[in-house]
């Protein structure tokens, strides 16, 4: 028996894709969660937990050798790229909402420790952004927003982490301003594997769409 057909995504427009308006958002791929190095890790391990082994399998066999290969890709085209990092200005996470205080200050990520670092083999190269935000999306305490605009940037290509948390937020509210919004699949991860495939289906019924590596790494050259 066929399953039914998901009646919303039946109002989601098609919109073409144009490289030359793309610009590709890498997202809080850092030590303080993006590593098994990092706090998190350190973390985990020292309480004996294996919660995050999916996690950081995902990010070094899926998510760093995917979005490497995006980057690639944006930077020959010479199309944007933006790095988004969460942290505290402060170590003691004061300028950060008190909801997500105490994550930070646990993981010592704040501005100039190694947690706040971006992961070695993605280190910003010249003529690409960073940007620091204190909330889960980006758009709630960045200038994405204005920036993505001054670049005449329309499409959006997001890689990073967490899947279900910093990365949709920021997507869902990129959609809602516009934006033709890309979940790049492999190149996205979380703690745990049924909230990544959850998030992933929710998101294209109606706030944009989901592709693999391969296929936004064809579409971005097929169009350009």
């Amino acid at each position: 028996m066929s399953t039914p057909a998901d009646y919303i995504r039946a109002f989601m427009p098609e919109r073409p894709v144009h490289p030359e308006r793309a610009a590709l958002v890498i997202i809080d791929m850092q030590y303080a969660t993006g590593s098994r190095q990092g706090g998190l890790g350190r973390k985990l391990k020292a309480d004996g937990s294996t919660v995050g082994d999916y996690r950081f399998d995902r990010i070094e066999q899926s998510v760093l050798p995917c979005t490497l290969r995006l980057r690639e890709l944006f930077n020959r085209l010479q199309r944007p790229v933006l790095h988004v990092t969460l942290g505290a200005a402060r170590a003691d996470g004061a300028d950060a909402p008190v909801h997500i205080r105490q994550l930070l200050v646990e993981f010592k990520n704040y501005v100039g420790s190694r947690e706040h670092d971006i992961l070695d083999e993605l280190k910003p190269l010249p003529g690409e952004h960073v940007l620091r935000k204190t909330t889960i999306g980006a758009f709630a305490s960045t200038n994405i927003d204005s920036l993505l605009r001054a670049l005449g940037c329309e499409q959006l290509y997001m890689a990073g982490v967490s899947t279900n948390m910093c990365v949709e937020t920021t997507a869902r509210e990129a959609a809602d301003r516009g934006y033709l919004v890309t979940l790049v699949e492999d190149a996205c991860g979380t703690t745990h594997e049924d909230l990544h495939h959850v998030t992933l289906r929710n998101f294209q019924r109606l706030f944009g769409r989901v592709r693999s590596t391969d296929q936004a790494l064809a579409e971005m050259q097929t169009t350009a």
